[in-house]
């Protein structure tokens, strides 16, 4: 097994195998050429790489689909299986301008319903000629409390060259999560790995052969706008996981992979294996695959790169922050500075998130992070990647600006915060309080990590004590990159009880049921 670097020839756990291979025709789903006039395709438009609902709340949604051609996309929504009584919803038209793919906004729906849906395609010169519908699925948020929430969360899809392998059944973990019958998954990053090329085999340590599904655009690093929609498509080459977006309603986040290996604003590459060099024009084109391929709210207009933080509100239990700590931060260095107002979430950000919080009447304010934050995640021998920066003492750095947030948090005497992520390719339960912390003015929080999904597994990460974290547990392999066919791939659940309003928190392995679990009270500090 080969391995390839990382952005600036870093290697660590996110390595990968290397090589090329091609897609069985069997398992080659149609794609949009880009630029062909509606005239020039015969037949009716195929929605082949399934739907995905996403963003869902009490009343509104978001509903995606690819067509194969140009094709006007119209949803329909009832409350069975027999569409009786349908809602017609008319959405876009889907060209080669966004690679056939397109959300329509569904908004007025019923709180706490399950709501069905299909989609068809219709051709935009006659709209009698249309394709096969495709249908999906999703619960809207509930109105009352007492309804309750669950969800599923983890990330690191397809990384350290770790592919679709049809032999052992593809990502088997989304059939296991859709048999939790979650109102939702949060997606923690690491959607793709637009980094990683994948090696048609790879000998594993007992000797069997791992075999990867691989397409052209996973044969090299995606610089290219057209290979980093490829990157986006190659998930959607597995069965489960088109089973799972019909089953299930995303909130989705994006972390580093899905451009470069550990990236910040303004970075020149020195990878060999890139020829555009400039992160900007990688990100960018990263960013646009990224919203073209998950059902996620549009950029607010007028801002140059977008906006990737929002929060998403699941009723009176639950609020989801979900974070960007990426687009915003400073560049990777010894995270050492003793002023830092940017950090790793970006003067604006910071403020929007206090903002939210405060104006949040959730009992449970979930923050999504893409990002540990008290776990040690280097970038190279001298720099670091996430908020610590293994020194123990006071904050610096990036954790500066964690750290006004934690006091903003106490002082304002907001409850029931909890963070998730995943990013380190292990899983593990943190519990931070002042009184084993350098920094001692925020209350005590837990942390949750989970993942990966579909990729290589790492020993765990040290932890920084800056705010006091104990690890209460951790299941990790002791060596690096471990495949997924040998296990160590992970999940979270948080269920919200609807009666007593606690929230238990369970961390899973894929054929391995509850590997660990955690109940806290709702409005209850120092937990």
């Amino acid at each position: 097994m080969t391995t390839a670097q990382g952005s600036g020839g870093r290697v660590g756990r996110r390595t990968v195998l290397r090589g090329a291979a091609v897609v069985p025709a069997a398992m080659a789903l149609p794609a949009v050429s880009g630029g062909a006039p509606a005239q020039a395709f015969s037949g009716r438009p195929s929605a082949a790489w399934g739907v995905q609902a996403g963003e869902v709340t009490g009343t509104s949604a978001l509903v995606w689909v690819r067509s194969d051609r140009p094709a006007r996309m119209i949803v329909e929504t009832a409350a069975t299986e027999s569409f009786r009584h349908a809602r017609r919803w008319t959405g876009p038209l889907l060209g080669p301008g966004t690679d056939g793919t397109g959300s329509m906004a569904l908004c007025g729906l019923p709180p706490g319903r399950q709501i069905h849906y299909r989609v068809t395609l219709a051709d935009p010169d006659d709209p009698r000629r249309t394709g096969e519908p495709v249908t999906g699925t999703f619960r809207t948020a509930p109105a009352r409390r007492r309804d309750g929430a669950r969800f599923v969360w983890s990330g690191d899809l397809a990384g350290q060259g770790w592919g679709i392998n049809t032999e052992l059944g593809g990502y088997r973990i989304f059939d296991e999560m859709a048999r939790r019958d979650p109102d939702f998954f949060l997606f923690s990053g690491d959607t793709v790995y637009a980094d990683g090329p994948l090696g048609e085999s790879a000998v594993l340590p007992d000797g069997r052969v791992w075999r990867n599904l691989v397409t052209p655009e996973k044969r090299k690093v995606a610089e290219t706008l057209a290979e980093f929609r490829g990157n986006f498509r190659y998930n959607l080459l597995d069965e489960n996981y088109r089973r799972f977006n019909a089953q299930v309603p995303s909130i989705v986040q994006w972390d580093d992979h899905e451009v470069t290996n550990n990236w910040y604003p303004g970075e020149v590459l020195t990878d060999p294996r890139y020829t555009e060099t400039s992160v900007d024009v990688l990100a960018a084109r990263a960013r646009q695959a990224f919203t073209e391929y998950f059902p996620v709210s549009a950029p607010r207009p007028g801002r140059r790169q977008g906006r990737m933080y929002r929060v998403v509100r699941h009723g009176p239990l639950l609020d989801v922050f979900v974070l960007d700590m990426r687009t915003y931060r400073n560049a990777n260095s010894a995270n050492r500075q003793t002023e830092d107002p940017q950090g790793i979430l970006g003067e604006e950000q910071l403020r929007w998130l206090k903002s939210e919080l405060v104006r949040s009447r959730a009992v449970w304010k979930v923050i999504a992070a893409d990002m540990p934050l008290g776990l040690v995640v280097a970038d190279g021998a001298t720099a670091y990647e996430a908020v610590a920066n293994a020194d123990p003492g006071a904050p610096l750095g990036r954790e500066l600006q964690i750290a006004e947030l934690l006091r903003f948090i106490k002082h304002r005497r907001i409850t029931g915060t909890v963070w998730l992520t995943a990013d380190v390719h292990h899983t593990s339960a943190q519990h931070y309080r002042p009184d084993r912390a350098a920094f001692g003015d925020f209350e005590p929080f837990w942390e949750f990590v989970t993942g990966p999904l579909n990729a290589g597994a790492f020993p765990a990460n040290a932890l920084d004590g800056t705010f006091g974290p104990e690890r209460v547990f951790v299941r990790a392999p002791e060596r690096a990159n471990v495949s997924p066919a040998e296990g160590f791939q992970f999940y979270g659940e948080a269920e919200i009880d609807g009666d007593s309003g606690e929230l238990t928190v369970s961390l899973r392995e894929l054929d391995g049921g509850v590997l660990f679990s955690k109940t806290l009270q709702p409005g209850r500090v120092g937990q």
